[in-house]
């Protein structure tokens, strides 16, 4: 299908499923965090209602379809973000099951509902705002540092939007990890798996995947750690599976 870019748009490949997405080099665009987050959540397989809040150019909507026939929404709060994603829904051809908003996230609760959704997923900013360099490019700065919203404000909206015993599923940096798992407890929400993603095997990780249950029992499952290169710095087979599927073996 044929869409009006704007200057500087282009469009790339999603590589999974035949998904095609809108990005441009002016604003933010998505990384492996948002791949990893988007497989990682568990979700309904034929029906429901899930809501990714900072869905930036809608990337994590899009690849949650190719997961769930259940009916998805993305919160996104910069104007030029939402039309990319509103259009990245349309060429697609997604616009039966996907449906973008443009809003502040901490006001998701009084405008959508509180319990109303099965699944909330976010990829939020991960930089404290008086914390490394923030970026002149105001799009850049947004997407990385807590600006419009605090981690307490994803997690406590993402537990006032999920159902008792909903899902809730984040990807953030490990040394915020603490801080997660004492938000989600605060907000009912109890951690229940954790999968950290290491660059290399010997390395650090530098992403951890989390998620939770609305109301949930305390009963916590730490996953295998997924490296993300081989020794020859090729894509581990599982990575390649996660982005390309059956086409990566």
């Amino acid at each position: 299908m044929e869409i009006a870019l704007h200057p500087s748009e282009r469009v790339d490949d999603l590589l999974t499923h035949d998904r095609k997405i809108i990005q441009s080099h002016e604003v933010f665009s998505f990384s492996m965090d948002a791949v990893l987050l988007a497989r990682f959540a568990s979700l309904p397989i034929q029906k429901g209602r899930i809501m990714d809040l900072c869905t930036g150019n809608g990337v994590i909507p899009l690849l949650l379809s190719t997961r769930s026939k259940a009916k998805i929404e993305g919160l996104e709060i910069q104007e030029r973000l939402h039309d990319m994603a509103s259009r990245n829904v349309v060429l697609n051809q997604l616009e039966d099951q996907i449906k973008i908003y443009l809003g502040d996230l901490k006001e998701a609760p009084q405008r959508f509902g509180h319990g109303v959704y099965d699944v909330v997923t976010c990829n939020p900013p991960y930089m404290l705002p008086k914390t490394g360099e923030v970026n002149q490019n105001e799009h850049f700065a947004i997407a990385r540092h807590e600006i419009y919203c605090t981690l307490e404000d994803v997690i406590r909206v993402s537990a006032y939007l999920v159902r008792s015993g909903g899902k809730v599923a984040f990807v953030h940096r490990p040394s915020r990890l603490i801080d997660m798992i004492e938000l989600m407890r605060k907000y009912r929400v109890e951690p229940k798996r954790i999968r950290f993603v290491h660059p290399k095997a010997g390395a650090e990780a530098n992403m951890v995947l989390i998620e939770g249950i609305r109301d949930g029992k305390p009963d916590l499952k730490l996953l295998p750690p997924l490296i993300v290169y081989d020794d020859d710095g090729s894509y581990c087979p599982e990575l390649l599976e996660i982005y390309y599927g059956e086409r990566g073996e």
